[in-house]
């Protein structure tokens, strides 16, 4: 954490609704680097955004290959949904990537919420979709403050200076 925030923003809020490996990685790196630059930060966990702190699920996510339009092959040429439909592909493409950040020393999911949290950073799961996902506090990855409904997410951010950055 840096000694003394040098931004004019106090408080960031990520909020993470979507379990593929980019916009996980995407929130995740969001909330390390607030928290790095002294910025308050809590991040928010709901729908298929809660598989990155649900342990049976955050070291096995993967990305979306059908229907995803920044998917290209090499050479640039436009990834064919059709293809990404395939049994298999999706694994592939996953493990590829999982392959490239691991070559980048970007740490697993697990490690990476440990760092927000060491830094101060806070993880909340949302009441709504953890209880229609039928899952309860002991699921979710230790570090998670709190399962909390929506409004009770809003008192906790509320104030000026808060940035709420929706992935």
């Amino acid at each position: 954490m840096s000694e003394e925030n040098k931004y004019p923003l106090k408080k960031v809020v990520i909020i993470c609704a979507k379990g593929s490996i980019e916009d996980v990685y995407a929130t995740l790196v969001m909330a390390n680097g607030a928290v790095m630059e002294g910025i308050e930060t809590k991040v928010f966990f709901t729908f298929f955004g809660l598989d990155a702190i649900t342990k049976k699920k955050m070291l096995k996510l993967h990305t979306a290959t059908v229907g995803n339009p920044a998917m290209t092959m090499p050479g640039g040429i436009p990834f064919p949904t059709l293809l990404g439909a395939i049994p298999g592909v999706e694994a592939g493409v996953s493990a590829m990537m999982k392959k490239q950040m691991e070559a980048l020393d970007i740490p697993p999911v697990d490690e990476f919420l440990e760092m927000i949290t060491a830094g101060g950073g806070e993880l909340y799961a949302c009441k709504l979709a953890v209880d229609m996902f039928k899952l309860k506090k002991e699921d979710l990855f230790d570090d998670v403050k709190d399962i909390i409904t929506v409004g009770e997410f809003y008192e906790l951010v509320g104030g000026q200076q808060t940035q709420i950055i929706f992935t």
